[in-house]
């Protein structure tokens, strides 16, 4: 196993943008920028052997930078925070006091406003031990940044092993009450980009999921039995989507709700053999099959577009805030967030 560091790039007030490279002994590779966190490239054998970058990324950061990229903005690979996912009209009220965040996604707040943690630049420390390599990044965010209070520390841990295995260490402290619902971005495709997702195949530890009315929960969580969102047995992405209007777009109550590390997915794509574990120890996950992903010019070449990729995103429900009765993204001084999640590469 080994870990590379090279420059990715520089921001527009000059402050240099690192790209670091995990590689294990099974030829699979993951790079990471500190630039928002973002994974820009999973690669892994399939079944043939052969090596293909599975994750939805560029090779350039001027690319994340580019207009093109940002006015359709996906959130490829990246860290989403200081909250995740969707706060209803962007309001909510903590320890009696109204907060009001951006509104940056119809009536809503998304993935963390204006300038999340998918546009923040971390520092980062490498990690090379025995058994993994990794960076462990981290970031400092001020109170009342993008209207969150409390001053809030935050790092996210990411480390390779020959295991196959892909962790993601989420970590956070803060000085006063404030909220908190960290997750990754990555969309995956395993059959390298070749083409849509419709083939990949889903299997979800998720007997209910969080119903919900122009993207937010409604509070009432309920069964997937007899829905489109039933993947309790393997299924097939496409066989039940064109029922939906924007495909899949939605967070699953995982059956495991204690907050110890236990499977809530397996995904895989029979045609390369890939298959990828996903195990956490947050209470949800959202499944979003890239309705949004914009088709760009890369290179002078067309890449990526609607239900390109796949995101399985771990995670506490959307607009929690506002919910009480959903697991809590309140975070106090003297706790500590820990969170969890893994992904585990392999072939059928």
């Amino acid at each position: 196993m080994k870990i590379t560091k090279s420059v990715f790039g520089k921001l527009s007030d000059g402050q240099q943008v690192d790209l670091f490279t995990l590689s294990n002994d099974n030829q699979v590779s993951v790079k990471i920028t500190n630039y928002g966190g973002i994974i820009t490239s999973i690669e892994t054998p399939d079944k043939n052997g052969e090596i293909a970058d599975i994750a939805l990324g560029f090779g350039k950061l001027e690319t994340y930078l580019s207009s093109d990229y940002q006015g359709s903005y996906p959130y490829f690979g990246c860290i989403c925070g200081r909250v995740c996912n969707r706060i209803g009209k962007g309001k909510f009220t903590l320890e009696g006091k109204k907060y009001s965040l951006a509104i940056n996604n119809g009536e809503n707040h998304l993935h963390g406003g204006l300038i999340g943690y998918d546009r923040r630049l971390f520092a980062a420390e490498i990690i090379e031990e025995v058994d993994k390599v990794g960076i462990k990044l981290s970031y400092f965010s001020p109170d009342m940044e993008e209207g969150y209070p409390g001053n809030l520390t935050v790092s996210c841990t990411y480390t390779l092993n020959n295991k196959n295995e892909f962790l993601l260490d989420y970590s956070a402290e803060t000085d006063q009450t404030t909220i908190v619902n960290l997750t990754n971005h990555s969309y995956l495709n395993l059959n390298g980009g070749k083409e849509k997702i419709w083939n990949h195949e889903l299997i979800l530890t998720a007997k209910n999921y969080t119903k919900t009315a122009d993207l937010i929960p409604t509070g009432e969580i309920a069964s997937v039995e007899g829905t489109p969102l039933d993947f309790t047995a393997k299924k097939k992405l496409n066989k039940d989507i064109a029922t939906l209007e924007i495909g899949y777009d939605d967070n699953f109550v995982l059956d495991s709700q204690d907050g110890s590390l236990a499977l809530a997915g397996v995904l895989s794509e029979p045609t390369s053999g890939r298959v990828v574990e996903v195990y956490t120890t947050q209470p949800g996950i959202q499944l979003y099959t890239g309705h949004w992903i914009p088709e760009l010019i890369i290179d002078g070449k067309k890449k990526f577009g609607q239900y390109m990729g796949v995101a399985l995103e771990t995670q506490h429900y959307p607009d929690s805030v506002n919910k009480p009765h959903f697991p809590t993204v309140v975070l106090k001084p003297g706790e500590k967030l820990s969170e969890k999640t893994i992904y585990k590469f392999d072939t059928i």
